[in-house]
């Protein structure tokens, strides 16, 4: 078995990365090198929440405490890992708003994963109550997107 040369800068440099995108692991190629770096998940599912929770309690000041263990029956979930985008393209109006009324597989927003943008659908009709991400921020498989209730 040949041992590939270790590069602690380069290795340093992915961690940084995956700390300042919130993403869970990260790989990079190059002939037959390879480097993988991997941190724990639950850190970040436990601090990355938190701030866009307090942003849609600003925007819903009616909203009870949610039980975290209990998800919400309208929570669309993310169906893929990519970077989420809430209008069609940058400047333009978001797809929805908080407290807009929506049908049934109209877009809510876009996941972008391997360069596709993937449209996200209501899979009911309601009212959209809180969106829980931000503009141009990663989301995880089965990350909490938005309520629609």
């Amino acid at each position: 078995m040949t041992r590939l040369p270790l590069d602690p800068d380069a290795i340093r440099a992915l961690a940084a990365i995956l700390t300042e995108t919130g993403l869970t692991e990260i790989e990079i190629a190059e002939k037959d090198a390879r480097i993988r770096v991997v941190r724990a998940a639950a850190p970040a599912l436990v601090e990355a929440p938190a701030p866009r929770a307090a942003a849609t309690a600003a925007q819903t000041p009616a909203a009870p405490p949610a039980d975290p263990e209990a998800p919400h029956p309208g929570t669309v979930s993310s169906p893929m890992v990519g970077v989420a985008y809430l209008s069609p393209e940058p400047g333009a109006a978001p797809f929805v708003t908080v407290g807009q009324a929506v049908t049934a597989g109209q877009t809510l927003l876009l996941i972008e994963a391997m360069k596709t943008f993937n449209q996200i659908k209501a899979p009911k009709a309601g009212t959209v109550s809180r969106i829980l991400v931000a503009a141009g921020s990663p989301v995880e498989f089965g990350e909490p997107l938005m309520i629609v209730e």
